[in-house]
């Protein structure tokens, strides 16, 4: 196993050891065994970026199912470098920031840094896999740990119904990923990505194209919280500030767009693709930005400005797809392009100013205890350092300079009106309206930031509202948000470094083309041309709607909240159940004959309809050994035994026929030459009498069943059908043969396994695992028989004692 494959199980293998540290070492916060792990991890990762960015690549493979193409593959390219690196990187953060807002006293640390560390290793998992059907594991392991996350405070009613919705929504659109992924090995034959990209202009004729790209976008869309699947994440926002500045501004809610960047190359040029993922990316921006205006609660607010940037980035990513329609040495590939490093590029802008925006509103929770914007105010003087943070993190998302959300947003501005010239997919019409959506989504982002700011930090301080005196916060909570707005900062100065060594070669994974004519340069000064002219427009517009926020606030009044999205997914679930629980109640009577009507009825139908609808139903008799006249009498005994146990009117006497049943068969083992199995069912027959004896001693008489003349027709009626089904089957099985007996191959049983007795072999060498399982079936079983009397004796000793 190579470092990089090591590197994903690392903290998946060290939350083993978290017990031990929160309960031996209880005098230290757990959060200081923990936050080694993502700082050496970035650090190896570090190591990788000169070779990455001089074109090198790294694939490990360690063998797991090789029969079936499915091992654990890892790759590392600039897009799967950019995302490990935010994942370990914020991660160290989020830790650090954890030790101090986490208490020592209140809290279950050891469960917290668990559920960290398995949703790390998992996130590392989902971009370092180049096997599809390991990056779902991972991609589904993100969805459990997030889910246990999020419900962290299982106490609040909130918490757990956002924990509910965020699994059921992403779950949901992972099972449908499956099915993508499925697709697309059933169209290369491979699921390796790294073979699907290489395939890729050959997979657009296939029919499963469209429905695989449709199922993978479900997924991605589900993950990344884009529109109409981004209700989930407010609601997320229950959990702990650290979850939040992790899950939430770098990590999981990335996981889509990056689904969406690595499978470009696939479905890249394609006007399907172009259209979905950059409208629902714009829709998205637009929603996210005009409902993050209304909030007030600020992690309310963080929430929907943080489904707009996704939506942002994603809209990039469609309009960049569009380079692979082109020549890869043309102007148009070039322009296009830009499209895709702004996107890039303002991914990690958003998990710098948007992680340290978390932290700045976990701070102020944390020491006014609230989050509600109209109860906070004044704080500025009162806590300057955290005002600071929340200022730069703030005019960063708000596109203003000298910050890196300036750069990007002015880039984002660029691809927009170049893709209204593209000349391809009719966006000589509708592409017109990409300027306009986008132009409008950043004036509301600007309102929304101004009133994170001005409305928290500015204004009369009022000390009656808040549940404790604000002050300034400690210096460990204020170092993290402190490191990522010094990144804010830096970027729009040295913007070309980063491009360089990082973002570039991400562009080269995302269209991977030789020869390509990329674009390559971010400056801070472009000149006067139209995107700057589009942000002073923004500046001015937003400065405007910001002040007389009253006078138009009325106008989301036009969608008020009993018709929105969650009023559907509540409606939809609360529904599921009604629904749900009215049929199980039809079919969960509590009457055993019930529920094996149902079964046999079943397997009637099911059986019957393969059987003639596919001719399978065929009898040959030709190859049949003659039956012989003590053959007949066997089987004439076994069938007036199986008749006799209906009419049987005493306990004893259906025990006695059903062992006349076992022995029968035990003599047609020794007619058939199989003398062990006869000496086994002989001793499972003598065993299964005893035990039935010694239970049925302690019943009551056994009564006659008082059943309608109805109820015995249709008893009859199924019972013929089942025999009638199993004999068909029966003599259609020895009638067709399809394949080779298997059994040609036990016989070798002495030379394979080093077993004399073929049924011995097969049990306790072939069926080892299948043997073992089923012995722990019985041996859990006998526990809870154990059990259960066990407690029947408690309770009956403990009314003796009371009385």
């Amino acid at each position: 196993m190579s470092w990089l494959n090591f590197a994903i199980f690392l903290p998946i293998l060290y939350a083993v050891f978290i017990p031990f540290f929160y309960k031996k070492v209880s005098s230290v916060h757990t959060g200081w065994f923990v936050l080694p792990i993502p700082l050496v991890l970035f650090i190896y990762l570090t190591t990788s970026i000169a070779d990455i960015a001089n074109g090198e690549r790294f694939m490990h493979t360690v063998s797991w199912i090789p029969s079936l193409g499915i091992n654990f593959t890892t790759h590392l390219d600039g897009l799967s470098l950019i995302l490990a690196l935010l994942i370990t990187g914020v991660g160290t953060l989020v830790i650090a920031y954890s030790i101090f807002y986490l208490s020592m006293k209140r809290e279950a640390l050891h469960n917290f840094y668990i559920y960290l560390l398995l949703f790390m290793g998992a996130m590392l998992g989902v971009v370092l896999s180049d096997n599809l059907m390991v990056l779902y594991l991972f991609w589904e392991l993100t969805s459990v740990s997030s889910f246990l996350l999020i419900a962290f405070w299982y106490q609040r009613d909130k918490s757990r119904y956002g924990a509910q919705k965020s699994m059921l929504i992403t779950v949901t659109g992972g099972i449908s990923m499956l099915a993508g992924f499925i697709m697309l090995q059933s169209m290369t034959g491979s699921w390796s990505v790294r073979e699907i990209i290489g395939q890729a202009g050959t997979l657009s004729d296939s029919s499963l194209f469209i429905p695989a790209m449709l199922l993978i976008l479900l997924g991605a869309f589900t993950k990344s919280a884009q529109f109409p699947f981004h209700i989930w994440l407010p609601d997320a926002m229950e959990a702990p500030t650290p979850v939040s500045a992790y899950l939430h501004s770098a990590t999981m809610v990335k996981a889509g767009i990056y689904l969406v960047a690595r499978f470009t190359p696939v479905f890249g040029g394609e006007a399907t693709w172009f259209w979905i993922v950059s409208m629902v990316g714009l829709i998205t921006l637009f929603w996210g930005s005009f409902t993050a205006v209304r909030q007030t609660d600020l992690k309310a607010l963080l929430a929907y400005s943080t489904i707009s940037q996704l939506g942002m980035i994603m809209s990039m990513l469609g309009i960049g797809s569009a380079a692979l329609y082109f020549d890869a040495g043309s102007d148009a590939f070039k322009y296009s392009s830009l499209a895709v490093l702004a996107a890039l590029f303002h991914l990690i802008n958003h998990s710098t100013f948007k992680g340290a925006l978390f932290m700045v509103v976990g701070i102020v929770d944390h020491e006014t205890g609230t989050r509600d914007i109209r109860r906070l105010g004044g704080l500025m003087t009162i806590m300057p350092i955290t005002f600071t943070f929340a200022a730069i993190g703030s005019f960063a998302m708000a596109g203003l300079p000298p910050f890196n959300g300036f750069l990007s947003k002015e880039m984002f501005f660029s691809a927009v009106l170049t893709a209204s010239d593209l000349g391809i997919f009719h966006m000589e019409t509708v592409g017109l309206m990409f300027p306009i959506i986008a132009w409008v989504a950043s004036v509301l982002t600007f309102v929304y930031c101004m009133i994170l700011v001005f409305r928290t930090f500015t204004g009369n301080y009022n000390p009656e509202k808040l549940e404790k005196s604000a002050h300034e916060a400690p210096i460990g909570m204020l170092i993290p948000p402190g490191i990522l707005v010094s990144f804010v900062v830096v970027i729009f100065f040295f913007p070309q470094t980063m491009a360089d060594y990082i973002l570039n070669p991400g562009v080269q994974a995302v269209l991977p083309l030789e020869n390509a004519n990329y674009y390559t340069e971010i400056k801070a000064w472009h000149g006067w041309e139209p995107e700057l002219w589009m942000t002073i427009a923004v500046v001015i517009l937003g400065s405007l709607l910001f002040v007389f926020l009253r006078s138009w606030q009325n106008v989301y009044s036009l969608f008020p909240r009993e018709w929105s999205f969650n009023t559907v997914y509540n409606a939809i679930l609360v529904g599921s159940e009604k629904s749900s629980e009215k049929l199980t109640g039809k079919y969960m009577t509590g009457s055993l004959r019930h529920y094996l009507l149902y079964i046999f009825s079943f397997l009637i139908l099911a059986v019957g309809t393969v059987i003639f609808s596919t001719n399978g139903f065929v009898i040959d008799t030709s190859n049949d050994a003659p039956v012989n006249i003590y053959e007949l009498i066997l089987i004439s005994i076994i069938a007036i035994a199986a008749v006799g146990i209906i009419f049987a009117k005493s306990r004893l006497t259906a025990i006695i026929l059903n062992g006349v049943l076992g022995y029968m068969v035990a003599i047609f083992f020794v007619i058939f030459r199989a003398p062990d199995l006869a000496l086994t069912q002989l001793v499972i027959e003598t065993v299964s009498a005893a035990l039935f004896l010694l239970c049925f001693f302690f019943l009551p008489e056994w009564k006659k069943e008082n059943v309608t003349r109805k109820a015995k027709g249709l008893n009859l009626v199924i019972s013929l059908g089942v025999g009638t089904i199993v004999t068909l089957v029966m003599l259609s099985i020895q009638g067709n043969r399809l394949f080779d007996s298997i059994s040609s191959y036990f016989e070798d049983a002495y030379k394979l396994a080093g077993g004399k007795n073929i049924v011995n072999a097969i049990l306790a060498d072939f069926r080892a695992f299948d043997t073992m399982l089923e012995i722990l079936v019985l041996a859990i079983a006998g526990l809870g028989v154990y059990t259960l009397i066990k407690l029947k004796s408690s309770e009956g000793e403990g009314k003796r004692e009371s009385k």
